[in-house]
């Protein structure tokens, strides 16, 4: 309409040095003007073109979203593969750590494993021995198993080379809290501390398995998901004083019911008889029928969801 205005004003201006046009016949044009840029407005408009800040229009309400646009109720399509919800796209905003899977999609006792193999897990840390680690590691290598090490963070800072030889030998490494502590034990001081400063990554195993709502949303501020275990092989206990055999930690895991091995996870640790116990246990898995994580070759400190075993 513009341009109109600019047209009739000099057309005014022309008209004050010679006769003046009737009163009548100036508004009869005016609105013959206005009524044409009116409709050549409204033939060139696309009636679909709606952006993210036009849904308060009526015009554009209950019109079709085009890719990448945002209705007024989230994001159009939903999340992504890993249902992780994406970081803002405003401009100069701070990076937030990736947060972990929503309630009732990530399944902490399977630590996200939807393969239908089970994954098999060593916590804590091989104390008289820590080059046990790796050669636990490169036995399960050659037998083309993939195993998660939960290790605890103060004992891996002292030994920084352990962690970059399993993620090599193709086994996660992961969280296990920086001292062991009982993390619903601690204030929330200590409990942020004893999570950042365990081993970098993106899955925590908190000791005991204890983590409730206050543990998992701080592990989740931090970028970890928590992950526990469906057989718990007890390996720890004792008996009349003695460590618990080779073949009760077997048998263990042999008789779990089928629930817990589909997509499971075995809890055992490095400083027990659990990883002299792990050729046995996975022979009776594959004879039973179960599978076990593959590997295939070198990791990063990031675990994937779903597990990709």
């Amino acid at each position: 309409m513009s341009g109109y205005r600019d047209v009739f004003r000099r057309g005014r201006g022309r008209h004050r040095r010679r006769r003046r046009a009737p009163l009548k016949s100036v508004l009869a044009l005016s609105v013959l003007v206005a009524c044409s840029a009116y409709m050549a407005h409204a033939v060139d408009d696309d009636p679909t073109a709606c952006g993210p800040l036009d849904f308060a229009s009526p015009v554009c309400q209950g019109k079709a979203v085009g890719k990448g646009v945002e209705s007024p109720a989230g994001k159009a399509g939903g999340g992504g593969g890993d249902a992780v919800p994406h970081d803002g796209d405003g401009a100069g905003a701070a990076p937030r750590p990736r947060t972990p899977e929503t309630e009732g999609v990530y399944d902490r006792e399977r630590c996200g494993n939807t393969s239908g193999r089970v994954l098999l897990t060593l916590d804590d840390w091989p104390y008289k021995d820590p080059q046990r680690s790796v050669r636990i590691g490169a036995q399960l290598q050659a037998q083309g198993v993939r195993a998660a090490f939960f290790l605890i963070g103060k004992f891996a800072a002292q030994h920084p080379q352990i962690t970059a030889t399993l993620r090599q030998q193709g086994h996660w490494v992961a969280n296990h809290s920086y001292s062991h502590a009982k993390l619903t034990g601690l204030d929330d001081d200590e409990l942020t501390d004893e999570i950042q400063h365990g081993v970098s990554g993106n899955l925590l195993r908190p000791p005991y398995g204890a983590a409730d709502e206050r543990e998992r949303e701080v592990a989740a501020d931090l970028g970890y998901r928590v992950c526990n275990w469906t057989i718990d092989t007890h390996d720890w206990e004792k008996a009349d004083g003695k460590p618990r055999s080779v073949e009760d930690i077997r048998a263990g895991v042999r008789e779990a019911t089928q629930e817990e091995k589909h997509n499971g996870v075995v809890l055992g640790h490095l400083f027990s008889n659990f990883p002299e116990a792990l050729p046995g246990i996975i022979s009776d898995l594959q004879a039973q029928g179960y599978g076990v994580c593959r590997n295939n070759g070198p990791v990063t400190d990031q675990v994937p969801y779903p597990l990709d075993c």
